[in-house]
């Protein structure tokens, strides 16, 4: 459960909606708002998932952590982690996953291919057409991604293979699957074609989250297998909401009870209202910069949180927290455009999304041109006129920045974000600065040469009308693909409704983060219901 994986379904879920569709979503409950903010119907993904989730704590990943230690994994890397308990995992989530599926009776499951294997098979063994939605820049992103990630973990896609064959309790969880369900799994999926996944080759359609020409590009390996299993992909750009509606925001996984942290309308006084702010601050000639490092490293993950360290060179953990990258980079751009006293109001205007720790800032010096908030309405914010975004180079947030013409500087986490950064450089958007990775005692110093890395690039390309420029074009190609029309247009052209159906469909959104698998090619004699699955 990652809000980078749920925002983009939203937008689409409301007009569907808004045609007339039923919606079901399935999520955690910290994502309850906003997905009952676009009409759809919620259900709680830890009571859907009692396999899964009886006797065992929720995280990022499902239930990963518990398991890690069920199976004695604690000391195994974050991808041979993945992939010994990729079954098992689908093993557990797959029965509540089909009994979801048969209480809604959907015609279309809406899935993203990296996280929701279980939803992708479910809707296999029900005859139900199936389609992907991609947050990243097109299939050939995945093989970068995943060789970030190998990087990351010091290790190689063939050592990753080995361990898999040697995983006994996988091993004999592919032989359950097969024995209960038929379900043919490779034990190679990912990884031989690298980067291609058997649950994006088996379904119906893949919805990109770019345009055509901003995808990166696959490899010949992954062009044929694609090829020869008749994929199909759409790039439909960017998928944004309407003004005012609320967005998931936040990872804070220990409390089942609690809400989690979503980008709601009116609860901050209007003197605090960041797009009041915004706009008062464009009407009196001043510049807005907007600072977010995303929703994971800010959240508790295990993996990539607040509290981790990135894996160094030998396996072990190094470098800097989340917590340390963070308040850095926000130090970076208070030094970059702070004021105070008489100076504040006209210096460029200051918004910060902080994530959902309690004491984000700690000791930071916040200045007074400055609106520091756990969450931001990132979409309306940037639709309204940000002058430079300094983000962490998450999918949504890069084309989100592109797509209105921001310019961009990148301050990469993990995994595709380092690849945006790099792509933020090579489009001539904006600057990155790479996320440093001192030798333990060193962290201190690294952090003060990551705050002055971080404020020179801020400023380089405030003052560089060509970074505005690049992302001006970049705008344009992003509007051309669609969004969110031609995504539910391509979406109900599957089932065979048209967009104002005479009946009314459902459809249903599952949220998870895992991968998925093989669904039949065509949409024929689909009955009057929906199903989406992100």
């Amino acid at each position: 459960m990652a809000s980078g994986h749920i925002n983009p379904s939203l937008p689409v879920a409301r007009a569907l909606v808004r045609q007339g569709h039923e919606v079901h979503f399935q999520c955690r409950e910290q994502m309850r708002d906003a997905i009952e903010d676009t009409g759809a119907t919620f259900y709680d993904e830890i009571t859907n998932q009692p396999e899964m989730f009886d006797g065992r704590e929720p995280d990022l990943f499902g239930a990963k952590e518990t398991l890690l230690k069920e199976f004695g994994l604690g000391n195994d890397n974050m991808m041979l982690a993945f992939r010994k308990l990729d079954c098992l995992m689908l093993e557990l989530a797959l029965p509540g996953t089909l009994r979801f599926l048969q209480q809604v009776k959907p015609d279309v499951v809406i899935s993203c291919p990296i996280m929701n294997r279980e939803a992708v098979y479910a809707a296999k063994l029900l005859g139900v057409p199936s389609v992907g939605l991609l947050t990243t820049a097109g299939p050939g992103s995945l093989a970068k991604l995943f060789q970030e990630c190998l990087d990351t973990c010091c290790t190689t896609a063939e050592e990753i293979l080995q361990a898999v064959r040697d995983f006994t309790p996988g091993k004999e969880s592919r032989a359950r699957l097969k024995a209960s369900y038929g379900l043919e799994l490779r034990e190679d999926d990912s990884l031989k074609p690298f980067g291609v996944l058997d649950s994006i080759i088996n379904s119906n359609l893949t919805l990109v989250t770019t345009c055509e020409d901003l995808q990166d590009a696959i490899t010949p390996e992954m062009g044929e297998a694609y090829d020869k299993a008749g994929a199909v992909f759409e790039a439909v750009g960017p998928l944004l909401d309407v003004q005012g509606a609320v967005r998931a925001a936040g990872h804070k996984f220990h409390s089942r009870e609690t809400h989690g942290h979503c980008e709601a309308e009116g609860e901050k006084p209007k003197e605090d209202d960041p797009l009041l702010c915004l706009q008062a601050a464009r009407h009196a000639g001043r510049k807005v910069v907007l600072v977010s490092m995303g929703t994971v490293v800010t959240g508790d993950s295990a993996d990539f949180g607040w509290h981790t360290k990135p894996f160094g060179a030998g396996g072990e953990r190094v470098g800097l927290t989340g917590r340390q990258l963070c308040q850095s980079a926000w130090a970076g751009a208070f030094d970059a455009f702070g004021a105070y006293g008489d100076r504040a109001d006209q210096a460029p205007l200051i918004l910060v999304a902080l994530g959902p720790q309690p004491d984000a800032l700690e000791n930071l010096q916040i200045p007074d041109n400055a609106l520091c908030m756990p969450v931001l309405p990132q979409v309306d914010l940037l639709k309204a006129g940000i002058d430079l975004f300094l983000t962490h180079g998450g999918q949504n947030s890069f084309t989100e920045s592109l797509s209105v013409g921001v310019p961009v500087v990148v301050c990469p986490g993990f995994g595709d974000q380092q690849v945006n950064a790099r792509k933020a450089v090579d489009l001539g958007v904006g600057l990155q600065v790479e996320r440093p990775t001192p030798a333990n005692g060193e962290e201190d110093t690294a952090a003060s040469t990551y705050r002055r890395a971080v404020s020179k690039a801020l400023l380089e390309v405030d003052a560089e009308p060509r970074f505005t420029a690049a992302a001006s074009c970049c705008a344009e190609r992003l509007r051309a693909a669609g969004g969110v029309p031609r995504a539910v247009g391509l979406i109900l052209g599957l089932t065979g409704l048209d967009a104002a159906p005479a009946a009314l469909p459902t459809l249903l959104t599952v949220q998870r983060l895992k991968p998925a698998a093989d669904l039949r090619k065509g949409a024929a004699d689909v009955t009057a219901s929906i199903l989406t699955t992100v």
